[in-house]
């Protein structure tokens, strides 16, 4: 990309996101679109804009609301995972601004004061353009200018692990101080049992997990939960509920008939036959009341089937105290680690029932499948990156579709592709992917919803490093330089250390567009307001219709994490090749911190609570990526001919001591409930009751079910007795 593509670009995503945001500030302060800028305070009852009504506020006071917000404020409103999510925001941007604030007075001037002596491929012209000058590639072989390059080199990796260390000790505080809280939790009065051995004759799966866990904890042990294979109850469940909806938008559209035609009203009708479209017009309502009568009579039949003879080999068990509970669930409980399996339970909305049967060895073979499955996934993905990274240049794209010449050779057009076209067409293909790898992970038997999201966005990270990163680097050059490779072959290796300093032009262009476009859209919610207001006009009849429509979800961490981390990797990696990707990196962590201080306190509203159990995961992955520039430099010095390079070798090494040290010091209390954590007070006495149910699948919950008539797989009483 030349300079003046580059500032096309720069320019054009900048007005984008100006429009963007301008747009945000007009369209949220219109009273009918609040349940899109503000559903989460909507939801917990607040009004939706702070110090006054719509007419009255400053357009531009969610900047002020945002910076003004304390951590709590955001724990409050969304949870101590979006708390945690913005000491990964806060912790990177300060690790690129003390890094930048040596770095670019350092280095631009000292790359652009060399005089080169040597001949650059990185451009057709076979000179160095404006932006190549103030690059590490514009520095002379054995120059002794390096140093300062290697210099910065420790500087940036001693920043990372100061605020890493920091970050670290801080998470570990926020997720201790929530599991403390004196307000009851169900899920740390319980503990997830998988792997139950065959059960003896004459007894069933409840009574053996009964007896056996009694006789561990006979003073602390409540009661147990078998887990059921809910298919087929599930399916009549979801059939049902949405026969009353269809109830209850038949009778919207019957009350609302009385309103704008006859008095009486037209009664709305339905055909009985496949897919709605065969078979009579019958009456709606009447035929909807009469599936209802139908289904929930099949519902409790199912129901008591399912309890009774579709118990699986795992359970949930209740204890009466939080600290037996976090006991239970860090402590092998047979000698056999294939037997009797305890971990810490999981919330209850978040558990991933088909996947609690799944035993020991079962789970680790699917574990290594499907990690085979991605590696297969990451290097077929490298072809049609590559063939991206390659194809989409002009000079390219004119040669594989000719009759696109004239178009391409337009002045304007040829700017505006320049600067796009790549990302774009990247950006895109990224976005086919998160659903397979959430699949992926959901068949290697994890039992949780925030265990699935961190293990999709660990697959994602890698992808996303191998594809991007590396893919789109080495594809790039390899493509350039085929013929001259195939002449020389001993010449790779420096010449694909040459062009780093011209792909960090494609990466510098490719973070601006993910900060200036991306997160405008997010402000913006141009597309969540299109879709709301589209299904309220012409689908939404009943009020649960309405909620749907605007339900905002959550953060997306398993996208959203790795997508970070690939800019995190950008930087780090780039940071001493191409100093100017270092204010990018500010602005993108800046703006990201900011815009989504205001998502989380006003939009998102999280669908599970892991007290931040993803930071371990986040904090791994940040080192990788500075493990990643270390090696990078490690080799760019080499290929500059610095006799000094072996100083750059204690970097790598320290990098792994330091995750060993924060793995040993802060890691367990993340795997394992620490006691004195559990065995705080707590401000009224728990409801075990209500815990127990708590954890009920809804399709099984249903007051018709007189549990304690016969036994099953939630009875409380059985042949053996009471253990309540």
């Amino acid at each position: 990309m030349d300079f003046p593509s580059f500032l096309t670009s720069l320019a054009t995503s900048f007005v984008i996101f100006l429009i963007l945001m301008l747009l945000f500030a007009w369209l949220s302060g219109r009273p009918g679109n609040a349940v899109v800028y503000y559903p989460n305070r909507i939801l917990k009852g607040l009004e939706p804009w702070e110090g006054g009504g719509s007419s009255s506020r400053n357009p531009f006071a969610w900047i002020r609301e945002a910076f003004s917000s304390s951590e709590q404020d955001v724990i409050n409103m969304s949870g101590v995972d979006t708390a945690v999510y913005f000491v990964f925001l806060s912790t990177v941007l300060s690790i690129f601004v003390l890094s930048g604030l040596i770095l670019l007075p350092v280095l631009l001037p000292v790359a652009a004061t060399e005089i080169n002596q040597i001949i650059s491929n990185s451009t057709s012209a076979g000179t160095f353009n404006d932006l190549d000058k103030l690059s590490m590639g514009h520095i002379n072989e054995k120059s002794p200018r390096l140093w300062a390059y290697l210099l910065s080199t420790y500087w940036i990796s001693i920043v990372t692990y100061f605020m890493l260390w920091k970050a670290y000790k801080h998470v570990s505080g926020l997720r201790a101080a929530a599991r403390l809280s004196p307000d009851i939790k169900p899920e740390q009065f319980a503990v997830l049992v998988r792997d139950i051995p065959s059960v003896p004759e004459g007894q069933s799966i409840k009574e053996q997990v009964d007896s056996y866990f009694k006789s561990i904890y006979p003073e602390a042990y409540y009661r147990s939960m078998v887990a059921t294979d809910n298919k087929e109850v599930n399916k009549i469940y979801k059939e049902l509920e949405g026969y009353k909806q269809k109830l209850a938008r038949a009778e919207a559209v019957y009350a609302q008939s009385k309103d704008t035609g006859k008095p009486e009203g037209v009664r709305p009708t339905t055909k009985p036959g496949f897919l709605g479209i065969c078979g009579a017009k019958i009456d709606s309502i009447e035929y909807f009341n009469e599936k209802i009568k139908e289904l929930s009579l099949k519902l409790v039949a199912e129901q008591k089937v399912t309890l009774r003879e579709k118990q699986q080999r795992c359970a949930l068990v209740f204890f009466t105290n939080r600290v037996t509970a976090a006991s239970a669930a860090q402590s092998l409980h047979a000698q056999m680690v294939d037997t009797w399996t305890v971990s810490d339970a999981p919330e209850p909305r978040q558990i991933v029932w088909s996947n609690l049967k799944i035993k020991f060895f079962q789970r680790i073979i699917r574990q290594y499948i499907v990690y085979f499955i991605v590696a297969l996934i990451i290097l077929f993905y490298m072809i049609p990156i590559g063939l991206i990274a390659a194809l989409t240049t002009l000079s390219n794209l004119k040669k594989v579709v000719p009759f696109l010449k004239p178009l391409v050779d337009m002045p304007a057009l040829k700017t505006v592709l320049q600067a796009y076209l790549p990302q774009l067409a990247l950006l895109v293909f990224l976005a086919l992917l998160p659903k397979l790898l959430m699949f992926l992970s959901k068949m290697e038997g994890i039992p949780s919803e925030s265990h699935l999201v961190r293990a999709a966005s660990g697959k994602y990270f890698y992808f996303t490093i191998f594809n991007v990163f590396l893919g789109v680097t080495l594809s790039g050059s390899l493509f350039e330089t085929l013929k001259t490779i195939q002449d020389d072959p001993n010449s790779t290796v420096p010449m694909l250390a040459n062009s780093l300093p011209g792909s960090a032009t494609f990466f510098l262009t490719f973070v601006a567009l993910k900060f200036f476009i991306g997160f405008g859209l997010e402000l913006s919610r141009v597309v969540p307001l299109i879709i709301f207001h589209v299904k309220r006009k012409y689908l939404c009849k009943t009020e649960h219709e309405l909620k749907e429509a605007w339900k905002p979800g959550d953060l997306g961490y398993a996208t959203r994490v790795p997508s970070d981390l690939l800019v995190v990797t950008l930087v780090f990696s780039y940071s001493i090749i191409a100093p100017l990707i270092i204010p990018f990196g500010v602005v993108y962590f800046g703006l990201g911190w900011l815009i989504l201080r205001n998502q989380a306190l006003k939009v998102y509203v999280p669908s599970y609570e892991s007290y931040g159990r993803m930071w371990p995961h986040i904090h791994t992955r940040i080192l990788g990526a500075l493990l990643l520039f270390q090696v990078t430099m490690t080799g760019y010095f080499g290929v500059k001919k610095f006799i000094y390079t072996p100083f750059v070798i204690p970097l790598p090494i320290t990098t792994f001591i330091f995750f060993y040290v924060c793995r040993k010091k802060f890691y367990r209390s993340f795997s394992d409930p620490a006691l004195e954590v559990a065995s705080g007070e707590l401000k009224e006495i728990p409801n075990m009751e209500q815990i127990f149910r708590s954890f009920i699948p809804p399709s099984l919950n249903s007051e018709k079910v007189d549990d304690d008539q016969f036994e099953d797989a939630l009875s409380q009483v059985s042949r053996m007795g009471s253990f309540a």
